[in-house]
């Protein structure tokens, strides 16, 4: 006996629901007919549409004058009153947003316009600052060509890089020139102005320099105006009161204050070659115990502002005279 049974008429009929039609599509149905949309259906939409275009073209064509009597202003009229408070109101919602928007981003870029001017005139004022110092050493350079045209001498240009320290008790410079640059020791060094001193020691690539103010030191001048000569030796003094003391071979002469005073020489221009500048004569003192008068000088070299120096590595003996005695330092 089977355990599958077919389902019964009944239940059938009770599974498939008949669909219920209307008059035309049952007409339809009899005849064969598509049960879709007829033709007419869509004529009436394409019509509409047409219409509606055509409307639509119309109006534009109306407003397009721009006239205040147009036929659509009344309705652009009650559009504004209709749409306007609702723009208004979205505008005033949004624009706290867009306005924190706005303000970061100008935040930004007011900090970065802060910060490249910053960086902008920290630039300008280190280039001010080391333009006055290119100026003033190339004014001293200047000074250096001037020399070697007016006496010939062939110099080593260099710059003071050190100072000795003053418990050594020498008053000494370094500067970045040595052997390997022409230099060597007992050279006259020159800056612009006048004598600076000579060259104690040289190294490959720096020498040390002892000043003409130093205690130890010991220069041959001359007076410029009478031509008598003497010793200069420093006071040993680095600061504004750095002099030298004079002091003539004849003593029945007096010097004057003003009177320049020149580099006597030396034999063979080691260590001073003949007619520097020195300095100038400031102050006129007698000797106690005899007639003789000594003379304090203010050289033309500030000690203190040492920059670019020349060192005289080769002279050319001046017409009509001669080696001088030796007036070097100890």
């Amino acid at each position: 006996m089977s355990l599958l049974r077919s389902p019964s008429r009944g239940a059938a009929t009770s599974l498939v629901r008949p669909i219920k039609l209307n008059r035309t599509t049952r007409s339809r149905a009899r005849t064969g007919q598509p049960l879709g949309p007829d033709r007419d259906q869509n004529r009436h939409t394409r019509t509409a549409l047409a219409i509606s275009v055509l409307i639509a073209l119309t109006l534009m064509a109306v407003d397009a004058t721009g006239r205040p009597d147009s036929a659509v202003e009344p309705l652009r009229i009650g559009a504004a009153e209709v749409f306007g408070p609702l723009e208004a109101g979205a505008d005033a919602a949004v624009r706290p947003v867009t306005d924190l928007a706005s303000l970061l981003v100008g935040s930004r870029d007011l900090q970065a316009d802060n910060t490249r001017l910053t960086d902008e005139n920290a630039g300008l004022r280190a280039e001010l600052a080391t333009g006055e110092v290119d100026r003033n050493r190339l004014a001293e350079y200047d000074a250096l060509a001037g020399i070697t045209d007016r006496t010939g001498f062939k110099l080593v240009n260099a710059q003071v890089v050190a100072i000795g320290p003053a418990q050594a008790f020498r008053r000494t410079v370094t500067i970045n020139a040595g052997t390997a640059e022409g230099v060597k020791t007992d050279r006259t060094v020159v800056n612009g102005a006048g004598l600076v001193g000579r060259v104690l020691r040289a190294g490959r690539h720096t020498a040390t320099v002892l000043l003409v103010i130093d205690a130890g030191s010991v220069v041959g001048g001359r007076l410029d105006r009478s031509m008598e000569l003497g010793f200069l030796r420093g006071n040993g003094s680095l600061g504004a009161d750095g002099r030298l003391v004079l002091d003539l071979v004849d003593p029945d002469s007096v010097p004057v204050n003003g009177d320049t005073i020149v580099t006597w020489g030396s034999r063979g221009g080691s260590p001073y070659v003949p007619g520097v500048p020195v300095g100038t004569v400031r102050e006129v003192q007698a000797k106690a115990g005899d007639q003789s008068v000594t003379a304090t000088v203010e050289p033309f070299a500030d000690m203190t502002s040492l920059d670019v120096v020349g060192v005289v590595t080769g002279t050319r003996q001046p017409r009509g005279t001669s080696g001088g005695a030796v007036g070097g330092a100890q």
